[in-house]
């Protein structure tokens, strides 16, 4: 499939959405918000994707909005809350909801709503050229694209506070540090370990994945004894899918299990 402002690539099981307006370090105007939207809808429809990578073309991940757009030259600003509600919010809505697991590999800065894109993915990787920037307090905006619900979830609401009221630029090796991504690489490794971790996954047990990011999802609302029958519900659904059965056969015939993802 072709889009204007994104490439979009399947093989192995896993899908590539490559953010693709480099000469602007990728930063999302409403037509590159619809085209991630679309990509992320055929990763969820379609069976045979059972990973996704997202990651930026260039020297840049995401420099967040495109502020072109938003401050066009002399005419009124744009609705942002409209743009949020267009373009933003779906984006972290179908990450957040995506039944298979989704990876940032932010290959250079992510700034703005493009640093909490990459916040919402399941895991995130970053090569060591990498940097994270809350770059709203610097033109009198808040934190958006989930990220005030999901880098305090991360990182703990003072550290959270700090770095999106002061906007300082955290590197990849401090924002694995602090608990803000799960791994960084030096440039040479950086793209062959995201393509082996993605292949890692999508080879694995896809439903099971899932209910674990819902069980997580559900476990930032609930105390422990809600999360308990959570869990229950969730790990009976995990029981009836023919992953289990295959892992478990697998393991009583010491070999190597071959999940279908189902």
């Amino acid at each position: 499939m072709e889009y204007r402002h994104i490439n979009f690539s399947v093989g192995n099981s896993v899908a590539k959405i490559i953010l693709n307006r480099p000469e602007v370090l990728n930063s999302i105007n409403m037509e590159m918000g619809k085209n991630i939207q679309d990509a992320l809808d055929t990763c969820a429809n379609d069976k045979a994707i059972r990973a996704i990578i997202i990651t930026g073309e260039g020297k840049a991940f995401c420099a967040g909005q495109d502020l072109a757009e938003a401050v066009p030259k002399e005419q009124p600003l744009a609705d942002l809350g409209n743009i949020l509600e267009e373009c933003y919010n779906p984006i972290i809505k179908k990450i957040y909801e995506l039944e298979k697991p989704v990876i940032a590999a932010v290959n250079g800065v992510a700034a703005g709503a493009g640093a909490n894109i990459a916040l919402a993915c399941d895991i995130v990787l970053a090569s060591e050229k990498a940097s994270f920037v809350q770059a709203f307090s610097k033109i009198g905006l808040i934190p958006d694209s989930g990220g005030t619900y999901i880098l305090p979830r991360l990182i703990g609401l003072q550290k959270a506070a700090s770095i999106m009221m002061l906007g300082d630029k955290i590197s990849a090796q401090e924002a694995e540090r602090i608990g803000m991504i799960y791994m960084y690489y030096n440039e040479e490794e950086f793209e062959n370990n995201v393509n082996t971790l993605a292949n890692k996954l999508a080879a694995m047990p896809t439903r099971g994945l899932a209910l674990t990011k819902k069980a997580l999802q559900q476990s930032m609302a609930n105390d422990l004894y809600s999360q308990l029958l959570i869990e229950k519900e969730l790990q009976i659904a995990a029981g009836n899918t023919d992953d289990y059965k295959e892992g478990v056969l697998a393991f009583l015939e010491k070999r190597q299990p071959n999940f279908k993802g189902s």
